[in-house]
């Protein structure tokens, strides 16, 4: 959430800016604001609302500064105001800071720095820093470094800084403790910025910073230090697709793109990690065989979207392996005093990398002696370096916030990972890992007959652009589908939607059913379906509109269908890699009927940072 950029440099700093701020609009904000230094003063200016009324106001503004910062917020310490909008400045007007995350103790600093005479202005946490920043250069005149070294040792919480100095125009000083923080130096000039879509117009080599590391960033280099200044060795990351992989390609919106691209996301996820004789090779996880077959209990962490990947990956692991798997929403996890040993294995998902919740339940996990296994989309993120090994689903960027092809991708490579393990392990005769490796080649060819029944799903959502309530059901790994399709229901077309437990419609949900209400269900379990074919069956009687997700050419279903989409055949526990598309066109195209944005769901982020 909230996007940061800065540029140091011999090219005007604000078109660069506004540029870096607009490739990271999907992230979510509600507010915007620019800090420009030049002639030894400081010029911000800040609006709340989308970037366009930003621009507006620094139409015809002249700003010729080479050196300067740009931020879009997420309201989280007072509403999106022009005052609260970031950068913020210290009393004399010279230090400007922008801020991701939250400092947890910033009432405690606002109180110390209003008893020294301190004036704050705004009610946000971030300007704090500014203050703090002023009483560390005012000491003794030094460089902004040494004064953001001294104090980030007074800041708690979690935060990704980026500091300039009107005085000090030839450098720009970031900070990154647990929210991300990413480098580039191309020729003769500095860039920072919260995610690597701002920096790909300028470079492909980026530097994402450590977490607790320092940057100093200047015209051609960058220099970075711990938390107690000392030196540090750059780490440089190319980054494989560049900036036209996050356009929109054609299509009206990134979320539709980005649906469409889902064979080619999953050809991607398996590209690599299978060889000629079916066997699985994942390089990433390069343990020995005893580490593996010593493994007890699997726990699989993880928030929204990514939460539902690993239900399904409940069932996978659980199947191919016997290995016993918890599965926990990553905000609840450290609160119920979990069970775990250096035998335990964490499976912490994170479409970002940088989920807040999540990272902090894998660092538990590990403080408890567990291995940890990160699958993730985003190449040098936070959890990519908390964890021991990674699981990349090398899906490409993902723009819209509604997460698609990364939750297709986490469910391939979730699979695959369930069957390496199982393949390791001897817990599955080979012959039948090789024929589910190939059922999973068949995947992508399946998607696009999916992704055929696109008009008939449009003219399915019409039906939903006037109803307040959705229910979707489903049994086995078709209750993980029922529970994605309902938020991305809700949280795209802001229509109320439930995921339920088929099984449990008697225990409270039927009383929702009246005449019209509509109901999905995901039929394609075929241990289950005689029991998802009576549930069905009790919501008909009761008024019902069903949608159905069913097996091409059950005839069954189609008596029983409103409306019916039927899915290609595939192995039981892959069923949802295909259930799930159609329902998430169907979230998408009520959101169209509904005149919404698909891409920027309100109150919602990309990445959430904070807890």
């Amino acid at each position: 959430m909230c996007g940061i950029v800065g540029y140091v440099g011999s090219d005007k700093a604000l078109p660069i800016l506004i540029e870096g701020m607009r490739q990271l609009e999907y992230r979510g904000y509600d507010s915007a604001g620019v800090a420009v230094a030049e002639g030894g003063s400081l010029t911000v200016v800040r609006r709340a609302g989308e970037l366009t009324k930003l621009e507006q106001a620094l139409d015809g503004n002249g700003m010729e500064g080479t050196l300067g910062i740009g931020h879009t917020r997420w309201a989280t310490h007072g509403p999106p105001t022009d005052g609260n909008a970031h950068p913020h400045r210290d009393c004399t007007g010279n230090i400007a800071v922008v801020h991701n995350g939250i400092i947890e103790n910033h009432e405690a600093l606002r109180a110390a720095l209003q008893a020294e005479g301190h004036e704050l202005s705004s009610e946000t946490d971030t300007e704090v820093v500014a203050h703090l920043l002023e009483g560390a250069v005012a000491q003794r005149p030094r460089p902004l470094l040494d004064a953001v070294i001294e104090v980030i040792a007074m800041l708690e919480g979690a935060f990704g800084l980026v500091c300039i100095h009107a005085e000090q125009p030839d450098s720009i000083i970031a900070v990154r403790k647990d929210s991300p923080i990413i480098v580039g130096v191309p020729d003769g000039s500095g860039i920072v910025a919260s995610g690597i879509p701002a920096l790909l117009p300028h470079t492909r080599d980026v530097i994402p910073l450590d977490n607790r590391q320092v940057a100093e960033i200047k015209a051609g280099s960058v220099s970075l230090f711990d938390f107690d200044g000392e030196p540090a060795e750059p780490r440089v990351v190319h980054v494989e697709w560049d900036i036209s992989a996050a356009e929109k390609g054609g299509y009206e919106d990134f979320m539709l793109k980005e649906i469409f691209e889902q064979p080619e996301a999953v050809r991607n996820a398996m590209r690599g990690r299978v060889d000629l004789s079916g066997r699985i090779l994942l390089d990433e996880v390069s343990w020995d065989a005893d580490v593996l077959n010593d493994i007890t209990k699997i726990v699989v962490v993880a928030c929204g979207t990514s939460y539902h990947s690993g239900m399904a990956a409940k069932h996978a692991i659980e199947h191919y392996t016997r290995i016993p798997v918890e599965l926990d929403l990553a905000s609840e996890f450290r609160y119920r005093d979990p069970v775990l040993d250096d035998r335990s294995l964490v499976i912490g998902i994170a479409q970002s990398g940088e989920t807040a919740d999540t990272l902090a339940a894998v660092r538990f996990a590990k403080d408890m002696g567990a291995k940890v296994v990160a699958v993730t989309n985003v190449v040098g993120s936070s959890i990519t370096r908390d964890a021991d090994a990674v699981l990349f689903t090398h899906c490409g960027p993902e723009i819209g916030v509604a997460a698609t092809k990364t939750f297709l991708g986490q469910l391939v490579a979730l699979n695959l990972f369930a069957l390496y393990l199982a393949q390791e392990r001897g817990a599955m005769a080979e012959e039948k890992v090789a024929e589910t490796i190939a059922a999973m080649h068949e995947l992508p060819a399946q998607i696009e007959e999916v992704l055929a029944l696109h008009d008939d799903i449009q003219r399915a959502a019409k039906s939903l652009s006037d109803v307040s309530d959705v229910l979707f059901i489903g049994r086995g790994v078709g209750m993980a589908v029922a529970m994605e399709g309902a938020l991305k229901l809700k949280e795209i077309s802001y229509i109320h939607a439930e995921g339920y437990a088929a099984g449990e419609l008697k225990h409270g949900a039927i009383a929702l059913i009246e005449e019209g209400v509509p109901v999905v269900a995901v039929m394609t379990g075929p241990s289950l379906y005689e029991k998802m074919m009576a549930n069905v069956q009790e919501v008909r009687a009761r008024g019902a509109d069903t949608i159905l997700i069913a097996p091409r050419g059950d005839e069954r279903a189609k008596a029983l269908a409103t409306e019916l989409f039927e899915i290609p055949l595939t192995k039981p526990l892959l069923t949802p890699i295909l259930d799930t598309i159609p329902l998430q066109l169907l979230a998408y195209y009520a959101a169209k009927e509904r005149g919404l944005s698909p891409d920027k769901p309100r109150n919602l982020a990309k990445s959430v940072t904070v807890e």
